[in-house]
C-alpha cells in the first residue's frame, strides 16, 4: 500500500494509539477482581489516569479525531469490545499529511459523517470511496483544477463542502454545483477559486434548495462593483455570505438588481489617489551662491506606480491630462511612455471615454495574465508640502489578471527630475553677458550694457530683450530618489479600500553630503598636523624648554581634546531628518444599492 494514500495515513495514525499496550489493552499489567494483587498491576481508575494526564508519558494530543481518546479509554475499560472494524470513528480530520489518493479503504468508517482533508495533494475525488454516511467534506488548499468526478453518486447525505484555494473556475466546474448533485447542501465553500463567470455561477447555486451559507470572497468576479448586491439579489433563501449575516435592509436595498437585463458584473472600477507629500529637502540649498548663472536648474518631483493598465497606443497632447485619466508616464513630447512588465505576452488597447475613465480592452486569450504599466501623476516643483491631488479611475476588464496583479502588491517610486536651461544662441542674447542677464532677471540690479545708437524707445526695447534671454532645456534627467511596496491582498479578501502612507526614508542633499566629507578632511588634516607639532616639541632639549613645552602639550592637548569631543559630542548627536512619505490609496468601486446599477461603468470598447 502506497504510503501516501489516505487508508496508509489513517492506519498509521490508528497503530499511534497503542491500544494494545500499556495501559491500554488486556494483559498482565491490569488488576482483575478474582486474581491475586501484584506490585507490577495496576487499578482501572490508575490506568486512565495516566492516559489523561497531559503529564504523563502515555499521554497523547490526538486533534485528527475526538473518537481517538474515547477509544483509547475504552481499550481501559473494556479491552474485550475492540474490534478490527473501524466503526468507533464519526470525524477524520488529515491535515497536511501529503495524501494524494483516496482509496477504497475509506469505505470501512461505515459510520464516517466527517471528513477534513485539507493541504494535502489531492488531484481528484473518486465518489465512490466516499461513504455515504459523510455529512462534511473539507477540501481546503488541494489540487483540484476539475470536479468533474462530481456525478450522481456523490454523498447524499451531505451538508457541508469545502473546495476554497483550488484552482476551479470553469463553466464545467459550475455545472456540477447543482441541486441535482448536492439536494442536502446547506454550506458552500468556493472562496479563493478563480470564477469569473458570476451570472453562471449564482444561476447553478441558485437550484441549491438548501444553500444557507455561501462563501465566494477571493474569486475575480468579487472585486466588481456588482458584488455583493447581485448575490445577495439571485439567492433569495441566502442567509450568511461571506462570514456576514444579509439583513433584511441589505436586500432591500439590493432587489431587483439580479433582473435588470443589460447589467455589466464582469469588470472591476478602482481608483487611485495620490495626496500629499512630506519630507524632501530643499533642493536649492546645494546651489552655490557664487556661481555661474547658467544653465537655470529647475528640479520638479513626481510619483509613479504601478497598475494594470496599458495605454500603448494612447497619445497624450500635454502633461495635464495626467491629472484626470491618464495612466502612462509622459515623455517631454507628450507621448505615452508605459513600462510594461516582462511578462506581459499580450497586446492591448485602451481608449478614453467622455468622463475621463480610462476602459481596458483586452484580447480574450490573455485574460488570465496581468498586464501592468507605469503610471504617473503630475510634476510639482519643490515646497515643503506637495500635494499632488492626483486621482486616476482604472475600468479593468480581465478580473483574473487583476486578482494576481493586487496579490502580488504594487511599487510606488518617487523621481526627481533635473532640467537645465541655457541661453539660446541669438545676437540678442550675445550682446548682453550671461551673468548681466541673470541678475536683470532676478531684481535688475546689473549694469546695462552700452548701446552706440538708437532712439529711447529701442534702448528700452534692447534692454527688455537682453535681461530675459529665451532659454533652451536639455533633456530631462530622472532620477528614483525612493521605492515602497504596496500590499493589495486586502482587497482581493474582502476589503474595499487600501490607504498607506508611503515611507521612502530620509534623504540627503548635496550640499549635506558634501559638508560631511568636508568636515572629516579637515579634522583628519587637524589631526596630522597635532601629531606634527607634538613630535617637534619632544626633539627640541633644555629641561625648562622642556618644561615649558610639557605644559604648553599638555594644555594643547587638553584643547585638542577639546576639540575633538565636540567633534565627537557632533558625530554622536546627528540631525535627525524627516522621512519622505506620500499618501496613496486604492479604493473599489461597490454599489451599495441597485440605484447605483442605473449609472453604468463606460463599456469596453470593441477592438
Amino acid at each position: 500500500m502506497s504510503s501516501n494514500t489516505l487508508s496508509a495515513v489513517l492506519e498509521k495514525q490508528i497503530r499511534r494509539l497503542c491500544l494494545k499496550d500499556f495501559p491500554c489493552g488486556g494483559s498482565s499489567w491490569r488488576k482483575t477482581k478474582d486474581g491475586a494483587e501484584r506490585a507490577e498491576t495496576e487499578s482501572t481508575d490508575a490506568l486512565l489516569d495516566l492516559l489523561n494526564c497531559p503529564h504523563s508519558p502515555w499521554w497523547q494530543e490526538e486533534s485528527w479525531s475526538p473518537q481517538a481518546l474515547s477509544l483509547r479509554q475504552l481499550a481501559v475499560l473494556s479491552p474485550e469490545r475492540l474490534h478490527t472494524d473501524f466503526n468507533y470513528f464519526t470525524t477524520l480530520r488529515i491535515v497536511d499529511k501529503g495524501v494524494s489518493v483516496i482509496d477504497d479503504g475509506l469505505l470501512k468508517f461505515s459510520k464516517l459523517e466527517e471528513l477534513v482533508l485539507s493541504a494535502n495533494n489531492i488531484s481528484e475525488i473518486p465518489v465512490k470511496n466516499l461513504p455515504s454516511t459523510l455529512k462534511i467534506l473539507e477540501l481546503r488548499a488541494n489540487r483540484l483544477s476539475s470536479l468533474n468526478f462530481l456525478t450522481d453518486r456523490s454523498p447524499p447525505h451531505l451538508q457541508y463542502l469545502g473546495l476554497s484555494l483550488n484552482n476551479l473556475g470553469s463553466n464545467e466546474d459550475i455545472s456540477y454545483l447543482t441541486g441535482r448533485h448536492w439536494p442536502q447542501l446547506v454550506c458552500l465553500d468556493l472562496s479563493d477559486c478563480e470564477f469569473q463567470d458570476q451570472q453562471a455561477l449564482l444561476s447553478a447555486l441558485s437550484t441549491l434548495p438548501c444553500l444557507k451559507t455561501l462563501v465566494l470572497e477571493g474569486n475575480p468576479f468579487t472585486l466588481a462593483p456588482s458584488y455583493p448586491g447581485f448575490t445577495v439579489d439571485s439567492l433569495p433563501q441566502l442567509c450568511y455570505l461571506d462570514g456576514s449575516w444579509v439583513s433584511p435592509e441589505e436586500r432591500h436595498n439590493f432587489r431587483d438588481l439580479a433582473k435588470m437585463s443589460d447589467l455589466t458584473v464582469d469588470i472591476a472600477s478602482a481608483t487611485v489617489s495620490v495626496g500629499r507629500m512630506r519630507g524632501i529637502p530643499d533642493p536649492m540649498m546645494s546651489v552655490d551662491e557664487n556661481a555661474q548663472d547658467f544653465p537655470v536648474v529647475t528640479f520638479r518631483y513626481f510619483i509613479t506606480y504601478d497598475f494594470v493598465q496599458t495605454p500603448v497606443n494612447q497619445k497624450l497632447d500635454s502633461e495635464a491630462k495626467l491629472g484626470t485619466a491618464s495612466t502612462a508616464h509622459v515623455t517631454e513630447d507628450g507621448s505615452g511612455n508605459t513600462d510594461p512588465q516582462p511578462n506581459r505576452t499580450c497586446e492591448r488597447e485602451t481608449s478614453k471615454s467622455d468622463n475621463g475613465v480610462l476602459v481596458d480592452n483586452t484580447e480574450d486569450a490573455c485574460h488570465d495574465i496581468p498586464c501592468v504599466s507605469r503610471n504617473s501623476t503630475l510634476k510639482l516643483t519643490w515646497s515643503e508640502c506637495m500635494n499632488f491631488s492626483d486621482t486616476q479611475t482604472y475600468i479593468v476588464s480581465t478580473l483574473g489578471g487583476f486578482k494576481k496583479f493586487l496579490n502580488q502588491g504594487s511599487c510606488v517610486q518617487l523621481e526627481e527630475e533635473k532640467i537645465l536651461s541655457w541661453p539660446a544662441a541669438s545676437e540678442d542674447v550675445l550682446v548682453a553677458k550671461p551673468s548681466q542677464a541673470v541678475k536683470e532677471k532676478k531684481g535688475g540690479k546689473g549694469k546695462e550694457p552700452p548701446v552706440k545708437s538708437g532712439s529711447t524707445k529701442d534702448k528700452s526695447k534692447n534692454k527688455k530683450k537682453k535681461s530675459l534671454p529665451e532659454l533652451v532645456q536639455d533633456a530631462p534627467i530622472r532620477t528614483i530618489l525612493g521605492s515602497a511596496h504596496i500590499p493589495l491582498q486586502s482587497l482581493v479578501s474582502g476589503g474595499q479600500k487600501v490607504n498607506v502612507l508611503c515611507d521612502f526614508g530620509a534623504l540627503h542633499t548635496d550640499c549635506e553630503v558634501e559638508a560631511a566629507q568636508t568636515l572629516q578632511k579637515d579634522l583628519g588634516k587637524k589631526i596630522k598636523e597635532d601629531k606634527k607639532k607634538e613630535k617637534v616639541s619632544k626633539q627640541k632639549g633644555g629641561s625648562d624648554t622642556g618644561q615649558k613645552n610639557t605644559a604648553s602639550l599638555k594644555g594643547k592637548g587638553k584643547e585638542d581634546k577639546g576639540c575633538n569631543e565636540d567633534v565627537h559630542a557632533d558625530d554622536s548627536a546627528p540631525v535627525q531628518l524627516e522621512p519622505v512619505t506620500v499618501e496613496l490609496s486604492v479604493e473599489l468601486e461597490k454599489w451599495q444599492s441597485a440605484s447605483e446599477a442605473h449609472q453604468p461603468l463606460p463599456p469596453t470598447p470593441t477592438s
